[in-house]
């Protein structure tokens, strides 16, 4: 049988991470997506004409943009040769993306995938599925995908009520998680954050975006070629850089009115974001021979399934999984992105790994995470690969690990190796 071929990720990049009704929530999804795929295009320097496939994540739909990846790819400026898809496996949807691309190409099904994911939680839908025939009864009910999104991922036989923070609480409970210990996470991760923004360790995965100002704001557009009436996002807006452990502290938890020993609050949870990102994917062969400039191997992947009601524990199981395929231990691992969408399930997360100890932080979530950079649903895996990219090749590093727990109770796992 012969060898399969080295999967590579190339030119990682993703917008700014909008705050929820921030400077990004005008945006389309699909205008979203299309700029960053442009910008991958042109840093990369491919002819379009070789991409196959635009796969992107997107878990907050409307039909807009109907198979979003087309759609992108067209208003990309991609030859309309380019085909594209949507797929939705919930937080996991933009590192499910890439992982779908890497198996096109391992297939002989694609050679050249651009694979990412796109959100705009601020303009998720409301929706009905009673008006089509006509109003009945006292009114109309319009149901918000946000909202319904997160009480019906576990299906009927699997409710979750209470919703992803529902989840959260479980994990607390089953584990044991003090309050103190997921601001003490919180606190960190949005020092991290603040950091790597000083230091610009961003600048090189963000593609700025430029969006309309309001009338109150023109006086406030940027100079220096940007015209009056837009300004040009180029900055992370979730991060709250100037958070301190007593501000932390004073939030009341979200479940307060039915679980007297809730924790989860605002600031110790994931935000509701807007963002993109991208890159291309390729074998090494295809890549040296179109003068591409991977960065880095897929190593191994894999997906696990857990309760829905424990749904933040699918790392642990996607993690063993993805290692034992790639035959390397917790230990080699340089860096771990493992996605904050709250502290209590990333706490519940290390400790099942056994990642505890300031010697395992100092390589998880290294410059912030979903707390404080914002959780663009069907973005965030996309994102956390461009994040996890640049860094690896700032420190040199050889192997890192990039895990997602999903909505429904499922977890998802990629190994990969700096190039």
């Amino acid at each position: 049988m012969p060898a399969q071929p080295d999967i590579v990720v190339c030119q990682p990049l993703r917008t700014p991470i909008g705050r929820f009704g921030g400077a990004l929530a005008g945006q389309r999804p699909a205008q979203l997506a299309a700029l960053v795929i442009a910008e991958v295009v042109r840093r990369s320097g491919i002819d379009a004409r070789h991409v196959d496939e635009v796969i992107l994540g997107h878990s907050y739909p409307s039909s807009d943009a109907p198979a979003i990846g087309r759609v992108a790819a067209l208003d990309a400026g991609l030859p309309q040769t380019v085909t594209g898809v949507q797929i939705d496996r919930r937080c996991g949807s933009g590192l499910q993306a890439v992982l779908d691309a890497a198996m096109q190409i391992r297939s002989g099904f694609s050679e050249v995938v651009v694979a990412g994911g796109v959100e705009v939680m601020s303009g998720a839908p409301f929706y009905t599925h009673e008006g089509r025939w006509g109003i009945k009864g006292p009114g109309l009910q319009l149901h918000d995908a946000l909202a319904r999104g997160r009480v019906t991922a576990g299906g009927d036989r699997y409710p979750v009520p209470g919703g992803m923070i529902e989840t959260a609480e479980n994990l607390r409970r089953e584990f044991g998680i003090s309050r103190a210990d997921q601001d003490a996470l919180a606190l960190r991760s949005q020092q991290r954050v603040a950091r790597a923004i000083d230091e610009g360790l961003f600048k090189d995965e963000i593609v700025p975006v430029v969006v309309r100002t309001l009338p109150q704001a023109l006086g406030s557009a940027r100079a220096g070629g940007t015209p009056m009436g837009e300004s040009v996002v180029d900055t992370d807006e979730h991060p709250r850089p100037d958070t301190t452990a007593e501000q932390l502290a004073a939030l009341r938890p979200v479940m307060a009115k039915t679980d007297p020993e809730a924790t989860v609050t605002a600031g110790n949870a994931s935000g509701q974001n807007d963002a993109a990102a991208a890159c291309l994917v390729t074998t090494t062969e295809t890549a040296h021979r179109l003068g591409l400039t991977p960065m880095l191997r897929l190593v191994s992947f894999a997906r696990a399934g857990v309760p829905a009601a424990t749904m933040g524990l699918g790392p642990v199981p996607a993690t063993e999984a993805a290692l034992g395929k790639a035959g390397l231990t917790l230990g080699d691992l340089d860096l771990i992105e493992l996605n904050e969408a709250f502290a209590a399930q990333v706490l519940a997360c290390t400790r099942a790994l056994g990642l505890t100890g300031t010697d395992h932080e100092q390589r998880i979530n290294v410059n912030g995470s979903g707390i404080s950079l914002g959780h663009p649903v069907g973005a965030t895996g996309a994102r956390i690969l461009a994040t996890l990219a640049w860094e690896t090749h700032r420190r040199q590093a050889r192997y890192a690990l990039e895990t997602m727990c999903i909505g429904g109770g499922q977890g998802l796992a990629a190994v990969f190796e700096r190039v």
